[in-house]
């Protein structure tokens, strides 16, 4: 089987500092591989392990810091056997329409069985390229799954829990998934796997060799900011008596409203 997981590099949350007007600065923060990807990396690793046989390649697309060879060993070191990514400045901020675009145009230069994406990334948590990385490639396309039941050379048999029940679903080979983070509790990679990294094949690629064409600009993103801090009212209240505890009641209420 053959098997596509993608991920994304978004800035570290502790390095990421906030403007005075709210914008977030990540000037200082380094990238690090999206904890939701991390999720899909080690649900391939089980579907190879389920099938005895099996072809990992991790996929990428962004800017230059997907040539950091730390980032690059770290994908590799966590069990898909090639790394493909796709790099150019123009892939800095892309929306999750560019990005299911370019990541489509890059999966039909390849043979693939399945493609596995993290139901949304750490920065923007759009939970759309999965859906619509589907939608392009025209083939079976599901989110939010929790389990991976069984696979074989034609369907894979998935489980994803909704509000009050679990639904259990074969989906028939090609397809595009999107597993939840409930699916699995990453593995850490061994000094071993870390060292065997550095020996898998990685190629880059250019828009030229996928043949991307020009990018839509469906939507424009004005601007991310932090949310505004709501100001602690830090209200004391002294005494035990009926007055003091009906007033405690209706803090409590505004505060629920």
């Amino acid at each position: 089987m053959k098997i596509i997981t993608c991920y994304k590099l978004v800035p570290e949350e502790q390095d990421i500092s906030i403007n005075a007007d709210g914008s977030l600065d990540t000037n200082k923060a380094a990238p690090k591989i999206n904890p939701f990807d991390l999720n899909a990396v080690e649900a391939g690793v089980t579907i190879k392990t389920m099938t005895g046989d099996g072809q990992i390649t991790a996929l990428s697309v962004g800017g230059k810091a997907l040539d950091n060879p730390k980032a690059r060993k770290d994908i590799l070191s966590r069990g898909p056997d090639a790394l493909n990514i796709v790099v150019d400045e123009q892939f800095e901020s892309l929306l999750p329409h560019q990005t299911a675009r370019i990541l489509a145009a890059t999966a039909q230069k390849n043979e693939f069985d399945l493609i596995i994406c993290g139901d949304g990334s750490g920065d923007l948590f759009a939970q759309q390229v999965g859906m619509q990385l589907g939608e392009l490639l025209n083939v079976s396309t599901i989110n939010a799954i929790s389990k991976i039941v069984s696979v074989n050379e034609t369907s894979i048999t998935v489980e994803r829990v909704l509000d009050d029940e679990i639904e259990v679903l074969e989906i028939t080979l090609p397809a595009v998934i999107s597993v939840s983070a409930d699916i699995n509790e990453p593995q850490i990679p061994s000094m071993k796997t870390i060292l065997a990294a550095a020996k898998k094949p990685v190629t880059k690629l250019t828009t030229e060799e996928i043949d991307l064409g020009e990018l839509p600009k469906l939507v424009e993103a004005i601007s991310v900011v932090a949310p505004k801090q709501a100001k602690r009212a830090q209200v004391i209240l002294e005494g035990d008596d009926e007055a003091q505890i009906a007033a405690f009641a209706e803090h409590l209420r505004k505060a629920l409203n």
